[in-house]
């Protein structure tokens, strides 16, 4: 019997393979309609097993569940040119991506053993963390940055209602891949930026 747990991980996989044919040279200049029913037929097709088991499956097996705030960056992927809507802007999506890698470089380093505390304790309940969180996404709403109160809001709902099978708040949060695209999206921001001044 297919646990919940596998429903929520074999979506979230297909919405990631979905979102990276989005992402694909040309897909996005479809027309809307077409690309609605492209979108539509990859995620089907990603869900139907070949062989034994679907493609989001073998996807799954390699990335593992993905944080749900990947997951909320990836729908985002697909939402913007099926249906033209843009919701961020350049300065909230690197506000967004500089409290990803501060999370991660706090996080992942200390919590494979280097230094003498484990933040990721926190995320079993910690009434500190969660304060924080709280006044991060007020802070969020403050400055107009919906997607990250948006990315706080629903990581926190679905660790309350034990969404993934782990229980810690930081699995809701952040996951490796998602760290991995924030420092790389930074960096190569970092870069372009520097390439501007030297022509300028």
């Amino acid at each position: 019997m297919i646990h919940f747990t596998d429903i929520t991980g074999l979506a979230g996989s297909a919405v990631a393979i979905t979102a990276m044919i989005v992402l694909l040279p040309g897909v996005a200049r479809l027309q809307r309609p077409y690309l609605a029913l492209l979108t539509c037929s990859i995620a089907i097709l990603a869900l139907i097993p070949f062989g034994g088991l679907p493609l989001a499956a073998y996807v799954r097996g390699v990335t593992g569940d993905l944080s749900v705030t990947s997951l909320l960056l990836l729908t985002l992927t697909i939402l913007r040119p099926v249906c033209g809507w843009l919701p961020t802007d350049a300065r909230e999506k690197t506000a967004l991506l500089t409290l990803i890698v501060v999370a991660a470089v706090g996080l992942y380093p200390m919590a494979l053993g280097i230094g003498y505390f484990d933040p990721y304790s926190l995320g079993y309940g910690n009434p500190w963390l969660l304060g924080g969180l709280l006044l991060l996404a007020l802070v969020a709403c403050f400055r107009r940055f919906p997607v990250v109160a948006l990315a706080i809001a629903l990581a926190v709902f679905a660790w309350g209602l034990g969404w993934y099978e782990s229980g810690n708040l930081w699995d809701y949060l952040l996951d490796p891949l998602l760290a991995i695209y924030a420092i790389g999206a930074l960096l190569l921001r970092g870069i372009q930026a520097l390439l501007k001044l030297r022509r300028a």
